[in-house]
């Protein structure tokens, strides 16, 4: 199953970029005067109108053919949190139920396992050798953490296929990277927080200060002055590079994020794994909203009690790339993934879930079909 419905079919494409032109002329020019503290022109907040783009042009890929996956055994080694974060890990998860609902892949040939907080990095290696010595074949790596994990074990078993997600440092045959455009997606949810605030000034928090979490800082920055050239994007990060703990520092993320809605942002986005809890719990006291990431967090039945608060999610579709993998692995077409997951090939997007966005919609479709038709290069730094 994929997390969210998949926004942006042929005919969705087709029918949001023909509104464009009715949702321009409100757009334009359009200013609100709020009081509150917000971007240079004191809560003046003028947008300026989406792109047109020929749907034609703006096609995404279509699905690979379903493989038979039955005799696979697939190993999932987590990330800090697993299944059940509500994040990240539980996206990776989805990957590999849909695989079991739809290929053929037998529960039973599965094995999950999942790191904890403060292990070294030994740690994360002997678990991808102990699936590895179990037999199964291919394994996933979520995160980062296990790229040097997935160079020793993949090159003592060169026999095994290997996928790690968000890194592609590891330069064997048999490890396959998936990796993502998370600037894309976030220039999108970058966008929606322009289009939705009323005081010009909108906050990014980031779990760790490092280039792959700076990569949904640069994506939102950009998408949101394509929409209000003069907003207030106010960025801060929960903890330094090389430390990891901002990823599971709810108390810290709280601070942060009240601090933003008191200094006047009225959205926050949170790119900051379970950290995000706090920053949804911030906007909830403040009566605030904010946006989520990696999975469909509004429908996260750990985050039920501060749903509303969480205006849509940027989606990065593990769940998709974890998914594809097993299928080509299945139908021996891994050489045919893509080398990145993008809005083309629907590994990164945005929710509609709550439907705090659906006036939005077409406006934010315009701006994506603007990318995949490569009218906007959205850049993954600042």
């Amino acid at each position: 199953m994929r997390i969210n419905q998949r926004i942006g079919g042929r005919s969705r494409y087709a029918t949001a970029i023909a509104l464009v032109a009715a949702a321009a002329l409100t757009l334009t020019g359009c200013a609100r005067d709020t009081g509150g503290g917000g971007g240079a022109q004191a809560g003046e907040c003028e947008r300026v109108a989406p792109p047109s783009v020929p749907a034609a042009s703006a096609q995404p890929a279509p699905e690979a053919p379903k493989a038979d996956a039955s005799r696979l055994k697939v190993g999932l080694a987590y990330d800090i949190g697993g299944r059940g974060d509500a994040s990240f890990n539980d996206a990776a998860a989805a990957g590999l139920d849909r695989a079991v609902a739809e290929l053929g892949l037998q529960k039973a040939n599965t094995r999950e396992a999942t790191a904890q907080a403060g292990e070294s990095e030994d740690a994360g290696t002997n678990r991808l050798r102990q699936l590895a010595q179990g037999g199964f074949n291919p394994i996933v790596a979520v995160g980062f953490n296990y790229a040097t994990g997935v160079k020793t074990v993949a090159t003592e078993f060169p026999n095994i296929q290997f996928a790690i997600v968000d890194d592609d440092t590891v330069d064997l045959p048999n490890v396959k990277p998936l990796v993502f455009a998370e600037e894309q997606g976030s220039f999108l949810v970058g966008a929606a927080a322009a289009l939705k605030t009323s005081t010009c000034k909108v906050g990014f928090i980031g779990g760790v200060d490092n280039p792959l979490i700076q990569k949904f800082d640069a994506g939102y920055e950009q998408g949101a002055k394509a929409v209000a050239p003069q907003i207030d994007v106010e960025s801060a990060y929960i903890s330094p590079a090389g430390d990891f703990t901002g990823f599971n520092d709810a108390t810290r993320a709280t601070e942060i994020a009240s601090g933003q809605y008191d200094g006047g942002a009225d959205i926050a986005f949170a790119a900051a794994g379970q950290s995000n809890q706090g920053v949804f719990a911030a906007a909830q006291t403040a009566q605030k909203k904010a946006i989520g990431v990696d999975s469909d967090q509004y429908n996260s039945p750990q985050l039920t009690q501060v749903r509303d608060t969480i205006m849509t999610s940027m989606i990065k579709r593990v769940d998709v790339a974890v998914y594809d993998y097993i299928n080509a692995v299945a139908g021996n077409t891994v050489a045919q993934l893509p080398a990145r997951f993008d809005l083309a090939n629907n590994g990164v997007g945005y929710s509609t879930s709550g439907g705090q966005v659906d006036d939005i919609v077409p406006q934010l479709e315009a701006y994506k079909a603007a990318i995949i038709a490569g009218q906007i290069q959205v850049k993954s730094t600042k």
